[in-house]
């Protein structure tokens, strides 16, 4: 009876051991642990709030709206006491995006006004679950974007975001976001 209780306890604390190490930090943690963070912002955007007449769209940009299920946006406001903080939390997006499982699609920009990256997970050309665009602007701060969806396709969706030109976002509630890009 001893023993077998020795043993259970034993391989409990090889569990928690080995789950433990498994702990790295994932886009989702960071969201969570950074959403009320000060500095941050954060917004989840279901589809039906874009606000987009579906009977302007073509068929690949109907096919995009539908794959998509929300966006999820995390900001951080950039002012003149926040700056090393700004650099710490890019730093730790930035290693966060190494891992092999975000492959890159696009990445521009320049280091005076500012980079962006998107990446994507979960696919491979018409079957993608999570496009991320990670862009950061030296004056305003950084954005974190997650389109989250299913069998979502790259070049349809870049299709779509013409949709938002065309419709002029700054009409819509999203005055303050559109503003982090200007």
């Amino acid at each position: 009876m001893n023993t077998s209780i020795k043993t259970i306890i034993k391989m409990l604390i090889l569990v928690v051991t080995i789950q433990s190490c498994n702990q790295d930090l994932t886009l989702q943690t960071y969201y969570v642990d950074s959403e009320l963070a000060p500095g941050f912002t954060s917004l989840d955007v279901p589809t039906s709030m874009l606000k987009i007449d579906e009977s302007t769209l073509t068929e690949a940009q109907k096919d995009a709206y539908e794959s998509i299920d929300k966006l999820s946006l995390l900001a951080f406001v950039a002012d003149d006491s926040n700056k090393a903080e700004m650099d710490t939390e890019i730093a730790k997006i930035k290693t966060i995006l190494k891992d092999s499982k975000y492959e890159e699609l696009m990445r521009g920009g320049n280091s005076t006004d500012g980079k962006f990256v998107v990446k994507c997970i979960g696919g491979e050309g018409d079957n993608v679950d999570e496009f991320i665009l990670f862009g950061n602007s030296n004056d305003n701060g950084f954005v974190v974007v997650r389109i989250l969806g299913d069998d979502m396709n790259f070049n349809k969706i870049m299709e779509l975001a013409s949709v938002f030109d065309e419709n002029s976002i700054e009409e819509t509630q999203f005055k303050d976001i559109a503003k982090f890009f200007k």
